[in-house]
Protein backbone atom coordinates (compact mmCIF):
# COMPACT_ATOMS: atom_id res chain seq x y z
CA UNK A 1 0.00 0.00 0.00
CA UNK A 2 1.34 3.44 -0.90
CA UNK A 3 1.48 6.29 1.59
CA UNK A 4 -0.85 8.42 -0.55
CA UNK A 5 -2.99 8.23 -3.66
CA UNK A 6 -4.85 10.52 -6.02
CA UNK A 7 -7.73 9.57 -8.26
CA UNK A 8 -10.42 11.49 -10.12
CA UNK A 9 -13.94 10.40 -9.11
CA UNK A 10 -15.36 11.34 -12.51
CA UNK A 11 -12.83 9.09 -14.32
CA UNK A 12 -13.74 5.92 -12.41
CA UNK A 13 -16.12 3.48 -14.12
CA UNK A 14 -19.82 4.25 -13.68
CA UNK A 15 -21.06 1.16 -11.81
CA UNK A 16 -24.75 2.05 -12.22
CA UNK A 17 -24.84 2.79 -15.97
CA UNK A 18 -26.18 -0.59 -17.06
CA UNK A 19 -28.70 -0.94 -14.21
CA UNK A 20 -30.39 2.47 -14.08
CA UNK A 21 -30.83 3.49 -17.73
CA UNK A 22 -28.76 6.63 -17.18
CA UNK A 23 -30.86 7.86 -14.24
CA UNK A 24 -28.06 7.33 -11.69
CA UNK A 25 -24.31 7.64 -11.97
CA UNK A 26 -22.26 5.81 -9.29
CA UNK A 27 -18.47 5.81 -9.06
CA UNK A 28 -16.69 3.98 -6.20
CA UNK A 29 -13.10 4.98 -5.40
CA UNK A 30 -12.08 2.75 -2.44
CA UNK A 31 -9.99 0.31 -4.47
CA UNK A 32 -8.58 3.13 -6.63
CA UNK A 33 -7.39 4.91 -3.49
CA UNK A 34 -5.76 1.74 -2.13
CA UNK A 35 -7.51 2.43 1.19
CA UNK A 36 -8.29 -0.10 3.90
CA UNK A 37 -10.15 2.37 6.10
CA UNK A 38 -12.07 4.78 3.83
CA UNK A 39 -14.43 4.60 0.90
CA UNK A 40 -15.29 7.62 -1.23
CA UNK A 41 -18.01 7.51 -3.87
CA UNK A 42 -19.75 9.90 -6.26
CA UNK A 43 -23.46 9.68 -7.06
CA UNK A 44 -25.49 11.74 -9.53
CA UNK A 45 -29.28 11.35 -9.70
CA UNK A 46 -31.18 12.73 -12.71
CA UNK A 47 -33.81 15.43 -12.05
CA UNK A 48 -36.82 13.98 -10.22
CA UNK A 49 -35.34 10.47 -9.94
CA UNK A 50 -36.10 8.57 -6.74
CA UNK A 51 -34.22 5.46 -5.74
CA UNK A 52 -36.83 2.85 -4.85
CA UNK A 53 -34.12 0.67 -3.33
CA UNK A 54 -32.77 1.58 0.08
CA UNK A 55 -29.81 0.13 1.91
CA UNK A 56 -28.25 -0.08 5.33
CA UNK A 57 -24.95 -1.50 6.55
CA UNK A 58 -23.95 -4.03 9.16
CA UNK A 59 -20.86 -2.05 10.30
CA UNK A 60 -20.07 0.94 8.08
CA UNK A 61 -21.05 4.47 9.08
CA UNK A 62 -21.44 6.87 6.13
CA UNK A 63 -21.46 10.60 5.47
CA UNK A 64 -23.08 12.11 2.37
CA UNK A 65 -22.15 15.60 1.14
CA UNK A 66 -24.50 17.33 -1.31
CA UNK A 67 -22.17 18.89 -3.90
CA UNK A 68 -24.82 19.89 -6.43
CA UNK A 69 -28.55 20.24 -6.89
CA UNK A 70 -31.09 19.41 -4.23
CA UNK A 71 -33.44 16.63 -3.23
CA UNK A 72 -34.60 14.53 -0.34
CA UNK A 73 -33.28 11.63 1.69
CA UNK A 74 -35.37 8.97 3.40
CA UNK A 75 -33.77 7.78 6.64
CA UNK A 76 -35.83 4.92 8.05
CA UNK A 77 -39.33 6.50 8.21
CA UNK A 78 -38.22 10.16 8.07
CA UNK A 79 -37.94 12.18 4.83
CA UNK A 80 -35.66 15.24 4.93
CA UNK A 81 -34.94 18.01 2.41
CA UNK A 82 -31.38 18.39 1.08
CA UNK A 83 -29.60 21.36 -0.48
CA UNK A 84 -26.07 22.27 -1.61
CA UNK A 85 -23.38 21.52 0.96
CA UNK A 86 -25.64 19.72 3.42
CA UNK A 87 -23.76 16.91 5.18
CA UNK A 88 -25.74 13.89 6.35
CA UNK A 89 -24.18 11.33 8.73
CA UNK A 90 -25.93 7.96 8.80
CA UNK A 91 -25.42 5.17 11.35
CA UNK A 92 -24.95 1.71 9.82
CA UNK A 93 -28.39 0.33 10.77
CA UNK A 94 -30.40 3.21 9.25
CA UNK A 95 -32.02 2.39 5.89
CA UNK A 96 -31.43 5.22 3.44
CA UNK A 97 -32.34 6.26 -0.12
CA UNK A 98 -32.26 9.50 -2.12
CA UNK A 99 -34.54 11.45 -4.42
CA UNK A 100 -33.32 14.21 -6.75
CA UNK A 101 -34.95 17.61 -6.99
CA UNK A 102 -35.74 19.47 -10.24
CA UNK A 103 -32.03 20.16 -10.96
CA UNK A 104 -30.83 16.68 -10.05
CA UNK A 105 -28.78 15.66 -7.01
CA UNK A 106 -25.02 15.13 -6.74
CA UNK A 107 -23.51 13.50 -3.67
CA UNK A 108 -20.10 12.50 -2.43
CA UNK A 109 -20.33 9.62 0.05
CA UNK A 110 -17.59 8.80 2.53
CA UNK A 111 -17.66 5.51 4.36
CA UNK A 112 -15.55 4.10 7.14
CA UNK A 113 -14.05 0.67 7.65
CA UNK A 114 -16.07 -2.26 6.35
CA UNK A 115 -15.47 -5.97 5.87
CA UNK A 116 -13.53 -6.87 2.72
CA UNK A 117 -16.60 -8.57 1.25
CA UNK A 118 -18.74 -5.49 1.91
CA UNK A 119 -21.55 -5.05 4.39
CA UNK A 120 -24.39 -3.38 2.49
CA UNK A 121 -27.91 -4.69 3.11
CA UNK A 122 -30.31 -3.89 0.21
CA UNK A 123 -34.02 -3.17 0.68
CA UNK A 124 -35.86 -3.55 -2.64
CA UNK A 125 -38.96 -1.41 -3.30
CA UNK A 126 -38.30 0.46 -0.07
CA UNK A 127 -39.24 4.07 -0.98
CA UNK A 128 -42.62 3.95 -2.66
CA UNK A 129 -45.59 6.34 -2.64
Amino acid sequence: MSTYSITNLKEIEDSAASRTEGKVEARFARKHLDSKELGVSYFRYSPGYRSGMGHSHREQEEVYVVVGGSGRVKLDDEILELRDWDVVRVSPEVVRAFEAGPDGLELVAIGGTRPVEGDGVPFADWWTD
